[in-house]
């Protein structure tokens, strides 16, 4: 892993020479793992442009052994407060000019930086290491692959689980226990559970609200595994759906597939959203489905790209985003199919989908002789 790391940190010099900078103070926690492959809740980097020049990663005693073990290449600086510190050797470095992360770092936190770091003129380096981490490289590709198998196999489980009375937070918690008793580090955020009128608002948090027979039940969630992100959603009916809970279904289903279907490498991100959201738009529900079609996932379950409809930009391959149009109907309910996909996976063609379970409308109809579930 220290030659993946390396690899990557020549690429991030490229940038900062490009940038007409010394060095590059990288803070943003999924930049400096992904430049060092530390997990740490206080490191930053201090990167200098010229090829082969030394890396200095500056974290406190509670990873001192993570690091040496880690990123035994990198010369390691052990402090407590690592930005002061930094600041420091960029002087003792003869430092003139280094890019800091402006998106990431506080206005007081770069006012103290500036005033420590004595003869150097600090300039914004951008969101230089996340555009290198969009595409993804065969190991990020494999973890991401196994949160989104751990997630896809959680959701099957735990199909068989659901029936009236069983509340959200009880549907949450058993999502959130499968995907670690699968293999998970933890959950990769929130686990939404939104059934029935609760289906129209796209981030609810579970609650007590028990399941009831006519509900639409939509369940958003995703496993961390090696740092990496699965976010998927799957929308079931518990009982049989009503005649306007199969429409809306459909119709977020033939954009989901018309989504998934345009997202290829050069792709104009805007034109993405477009295949999904025109659908939902001519059939007449244009207001009912506001946020943007789906977004990069990583070392951040939402990075870049954004795929949505003021975006710009264009797809690239081996660039995994999530495929995620919704219908929500205020006090009366919701549905989002959302899945992880990678782009140019194998060249132009198809993207290769990486979350599994059907797609069809799932009728969980608990207790009858048609149990277990069915597609519809």
């Amino acid at each position: 892993m220290p030659q993946i790391h390396a690899a990557r940190r020549e690429r991030a010099r490229q940038k900062i020479a490009e940038a007409g900078a010394d060095a590059a103070l990288i803070t943003a926690g999924p930049n400096v793992r992904y430049l060092t492959g530390l997990a740490s809740s206080n490191a930053a980097l201090l990167l200098a442009s010229g090829p082969g020049a030394p890396a200095v990663l500056a974290t406190d005693s509670r990873y001192a052994l993570a690091a040496q073990r880690v990123c035994p290449d990198l010369e390691l600086v052990i402090e407590r407060f690592i930005e002061p510190r930094l600041a420091a050797e960029m002087t003792s470095r003869a430092l003139s000019t280094v890019a800091f992360e402006a998106h990431e770092m506080s206005v007081e936190r770069h006012a103290e930086l500036a005033a420590a770091a004595e003869g150097v003129t600090t300039v914004p380096f951008g969101r230089k290491i996340e555009e290198l981490r969009t595409a993804k490289d065969p190991s990020e590709l494999e973890l991401l692959a196994t949160a989104c198998r751990i997630s896809s196999q959680a959701i099957a489980d735990v199909f068989a689980l659901i029936r009236p009375g069983l509340t959200e937070r009880q549907l949450a918690a058993a999502l959130d226990r499968r995907m670690v008793d699968l293999g998970a580090e933890r959950p990769a955020f929130d686990t939404i559970v939104a059934s029935g009128p609760n289906g129209a608002v796209p981030h609810h948090a579970p609650t007590d609200r028990p399941l009831r027979r006519g509900d639409l039940i939509t369940m958003d969630f995703g496993a961390l595994y090696g740092g990496y992100h699965a976010d998927m959603t799957r929308t079931v009916a518990l009982g049989e759906p009503a005649g306007w809970q199969r429409e809306i279904y459909e119709l977020v289903a033939v954009a989901q597939r018309a989504g998934i279907e345009a997202a290829r490498p050069d792709a104009d991100v805007a034109d993405v959203d477009a295949a999904a959201r025109d659908l939902i738009r001519d059939a007449g529900h244009g207001e009912h489905f506001g946020h943007g079609l789906g977004h990069g996932v990583g070392l951040e379950v939402h990075e870049a790209p954004t795929i949505g409809y003021s975006r710009t930009g264009k797809l690239a391959e081996r660039v995994p985003v999530t495929v995620e149009p919704g219908f929500y109907l205020p006090g009366r309910g919701g549905v989002r199919i959302e899945d992880v996909l990678v782009v140019g996976a194998d060249g132009t063609g198809p993207a290769q989908i990486l979350t599994t379970t059907t797609r069809e409308l799932l009728v969980l109809l608990p207790g009858d002789r048609t149990w277990p579930p069915r597609t519809t």
